[in-house]
């Protein structure tokens, strides 16, 4: 499976972006789906997590209400709206796959098997 993240950029803080993520193959419907962030000089980060159906949704507390997850199956694509971004915001994002799909440490990055290479969000103040 190759995951491919876009829709990074430059954005003033209060703005948005929309990132996505495609997954080739055929059993994206089968794998819960987590969006990381890693800031310079800290470790990836839990940001938030979609299960296989996309009837689960789970967050980081830090983008809690601000944040979105969604998935469209068909198009074998997760997605991450992201609205009132904050500076603190800034970071590399990574879209990733958890084949289990059912796993309850969505939150952990050793719980996935397969990573997009990233795409930089960084929010002006």
């Amino acid at each position: 499976v190759q995951l491919q993240a876009s829709g990074g950029g430059l954005v003033q803080a209060g703005g948005s972006l929309r990132l996505s993520c495609v997954a080739s193959g055929r059993t994206f419907s089968s794998y819960r789906m987590g969006w990381f962030r890693q800031a310079p000089g800290k470790e990836r980060e839990f940001v938030a997590a979609i299960s296989y159906s996309g009837s689960g949704t789970d967050y980081a507390d830090s983008v809690k209400g601000r944040f979105t997850i969604s998935r469209d199956n068909a198009k074998n694509t997760v997605f991450l709206e992201m609205n009132s971004l904050k500076p603190e915001d800034t970071a590399v994002y990574y879209c990733a796959a958890d084949r289990s799909g059912y796993s309850s440490r969505y939150y952990l990055t050793d719980t996935y098997d397969y990573w997009g290479q990233g795409t930089q969000v960084t929010v002006s103040s």
